[in-house]
């Protein structure tokens, strides 16, 4: 197919363009990783709509593209451009010195046009428009030394049992690299320092209970090989890999939401489910549990500061 051959998809009520949809974005190869074409990439995302779309709707997005694929330039877009179609939604917030216009993805087109885009990843807001200083999602990040998913399996098990002790619901998604993603609903009341201040002292009663093998430390050095409890996503304006996005590296592996039933699965792994899989996974609807179960942390923080003595 010519660099100039362009395949039309039908969104709802809108058309999208996807341009040289053979080009290889994830090469295959190395390891048995499969190869992937930006037409793969664009129907991964027409199929998976259905349960990627309520993780994005109303939230500000940074967009991750690859235009050569996982093998060229990493472009981190914040700002949307000038050329994208007027249909797309855009959401303009304040920061230091000024302000960002963000992407907002409410429906399957502009998800569509973002594949086309090469956005392989999207990185969302864990709040939303209209009150993006209040976050209504809390996220732990279970990043391992080293690509030691055993390690992670456990701290996950051990963070689940402490937000239970805390009367909290979560749930858990695998990122695509090397980690886990341990997410807490919010009702929206408390500020990004409420909740950043919540989550670090949550990750420090961790720690102290399992100090040869958590960490709260920030910087590398100072973690050795114990595996790090990554709270630095519940502040304004930072983001968090959103569920059932694609992640840049070989064999297109996807970030999964999964059940806690499925933590001991031996299969599993941070990079378990790809674009070839994960929209079987996202039918089971593993997140159902935590659907409507968004909390307030003032009795959490009660009993934390009780836990705490």
């Amino acid at each position: 197919m010519s660099r100039d051959a362009v395949r039309t998809v039908r969104a709802g009520r809108r058309t999208v363009e996807v341009h040289r949809p053979d080009k290889v974005l994830f090469p295959g190869g190395g390891g048995g990783a499969e190869e992937y074409t930006k037409a793969d990439l664009v129907d991964y995302y027409r199929a998976v709509a259905p349960f990627v779309l309520p993780h994005l709707r109303g939230r500000p997005l940074m967009l991750e593209r690859h235009p050569d694929g996982v093998e060229g330039p990493r472009f981190m877009q914040k700002n949307t451009p000038e050329h994208y179609p007027d249909w797309i939604g855009r959401v303009e917030v304040g920061k230091e010195g000024g302000t960002v216009r963000h992407t907002v993805c409410d429906d399957t087109a502009t998800l569509l046009y973002l594949a086309d885009q090469a956005a392989l990843t999207l990185h969302r807001w864990l709040s939303r428009v209209g009150d993006v200083d209040r976050p209504d999602r809390m996220v732990f990040d279970l990043d391992p030394a080293g690509d030691d998913f055993p390690a992670v399996r456990e701290a996950a098990g051990l963070l689940g049992e402490l937000l239970d002790e805390l009367e909290l619901p979560s749930a858990l998604m695998t990122t695509g690299s090397r980690g886990l993603h341990v997410v807490v609903p919010l009702n929206g009341r408390q500020d990004f320092d409420t909740v950043r201040e919540f989550a670090r002292d949550v990750a420090e009663v961790l720690a102290a209970e399992r100090p040869d093998r958590l960490t709260t430390a920030t910087r590398k050095k100072d973690r050795g090989d114990r595996l790090y409890l990554d709270i630095q996503r519940n502040a304004y304006a930072q983001t968090a890999v959103a569920p059932f996005t694609v992640r840049a590296l070989p064999g297109a592996p996807v970030a999964t939401p999964f059940s806690w039933d499925q933590l001991d699965d031996p299969a599993l792994h941070a990079r378990r489910w790809t674009i070839a899989d994960a929209v079987d996974q996202a039918r089971t609807r593993p997140w159902a549990e935590i659907t409507g179960r968004a909390r307030s942390l003032g009795p959490a923080r009660r009993r934390l500061d009780a836990l705490r003595g």
